[in-house]
């Protein structure tokens, strides 16, 4: 089990990054600085930095790996609450036909 939720993790880290790239800026922004000797910088920002855009492709993958381990921890629930009742039916069956032939054996 341990080892499925990491090679899930895994995976989703891998497709979030690979996923969130952007290879064209939305909007590309100029930065005009003006130094002390009177040149000027142009400067353009065309987005997220790498470390920026990492920690939020973290924070993606993150949110994904909790949301499907709690699906399959609600699935697990419910196929744990699917047998234990089957188990409960069986049970109470065996005891009601073990009920009826001591009633006739006794009659």
């Amino acid at each position: 089990m341990k080892k499925s939720l990491l090679l899930l993790a895994g995976l989703a880290l891998a497709t979030t990054a690979a996923n969130a790239q952007d290879v064209t800026p939305a909007n590309p922004k100029t930065e005009v600085k003006v130094r002390d000797n009177g040149t000027e910088k142009v400067v353009v920002k065309t987005g997220k930095t790498n470390v920026g855009a990492a920690l939020d492709n973290t924070k993606d993958a993150a949110g994904n790996v909790v949301h499907k381990t709690g699906h399959v921890l609600k699935r697990g629930a419910q196929k744990t609450g699917h047998v234990v009742k089957r188990g409960a039916q069986k049970t109470s069956g065996a005891v009601k036909k073990t009920t009826q032939k001591v009633e006739a054996k006794t009659e």
